[in-house]
């Protein structure tokens, strides 16, 4: 009955193999990064066969090679870089790792590892470290972007209704006759007095100032955001 269900996985070959880590990096100048480990994981009901190929094998020892994992356990494989020359800096190589069923020699599945050789773990993390910092830099930037994006679009497009609707209304106020004022065409209720007239002015006076600083606050936030991209 087992074998009627495993029947199927053997003809595919896409049985998940289970390795951790799945990426491996030597560095030139640390001994301790010259020897890592793959575990390889067997989460199955069933024994595996396991064997590492490798693209470049002259530059790697690797300790047994082939073997087997037991149902539901793992096995740990020792790499150990024994080419170490600035030649190979930066070069990608490739482990693959087949299993396939004890009673069987059709691969199962397979699992591929890179392997990169780098000069400095201190140039790693530096390098790393600003590729951060600019990603930081490159986000904020972005998202103050967006952030500002409707205001930009509003000060783009002119001034709010509102502002204009009591800009209108002040200028009107102010071009009305004072009160006490006799030679006018303009009905008496429509006559303000001087206290009226200075409320009207304070209006607008603080309408335009409004205007004022939002156009001075977009410029100060574009001069800002360009310091920071040119850092």
């Amino acid at each position: 009955m087992q074998q009627q269900k495993r029947q199927p996985e053997l003809v595919e070959g896409n049985l998940p193999v289970f390795v951790f880590p799945t990426e491996l990096i030597f560095y030139a100048d640390d001994q301790s990064t010259h020897k890592q480990v793959l575990t390889l994981y067997n989460p199955y009901e069933f024994a595996l066969k396991f064997k590492v190929l490798c693209t470049t094998p002259n530059k790697y020892v690797v300790v047994d090679a082939a073997g087997a994992v037991k149902p539901q356990c793992c096995v740990d494989i020792v790499i150990r870089h024994r080419d170490i020359r600035s030649c190979h800096y930066d070069v990608i190589d490739k482990f693959r790792l087949q299993v396939s069923e004890q009673s069987q020699r059709k691969a199962l599945g397979r699992k591929e590892v890179i392997a990169t050789l780098l000069p400095s773990a201190k140039e790693q993390q530096k390098e790393e470290e600003e590729k951060r910092i600019k990603e930081h830099l490159t986000d904020s930037v972005f998202f103050e972007q967006s952030l500002c994006q409707p205001e930009n679009r509003i000060v783009s497009s002119g001034p709010s209704l509102l502002t204009v609707f009591l800009g209108i209304v002040c200028i009107a106020a102010l071009m009305l006759p004072t009160l006490g004022e006799v030679e006018s065409l303009v009905p008496l209720y429509l006559h303000l007095s001087v206290n009226q007239k200075l409320v009207a002015a304070y209006v607008l006076g603080s309408v335009c100032l409004m205007r004022y600083g939002r156009l001075m606050k977009r410029k100060l936030r574009n001069a800002v955001r360009r310091e920071l991209i040119g850092l």
